[in-house]
């Protein structure tokens, strides 16, 4: 198994990945008690608050080219890919 490294992820990284983890836990939570008033508010307050930078975040991430992804894949992961995209 590869090692990972503690290559800091950037501001829009860390965003993205923030959000991903907590919708997450809320889609779960919704799923297990879906009538949770208190899960309702963490969702609604994540869509008031912090979505809109998320999606920027994403859009920012998402526009970045192939090869400076895989450049920080390797980086995150601490090992380079593949030509052909296998590890």
């Amino acid at each position: 198994m590869p090692r990972t490294t503690k290559a800091p992820l950037d501001a829009d990284e860390e965003r993205v990945t923030r959000a991903q983890r907590l919708l997450i836990q809320l889609g779960a939570a919704l799923v297990s008690q879906p009538f949770d008033t208190h899960t309702h508010d963490r969702l609604r307050a994540f869509l008031t608050d912090d979505a809109e930078d998320v999606l920027a975040s994403l859009e920012t991430l998402q526009q970045r080219p192939e090869a400076e992804l895989r450049h920080r894949v390797a980086e995150l992961v601490g090992h380079q890919l593949f030509p052909g995209g296998a590890a």
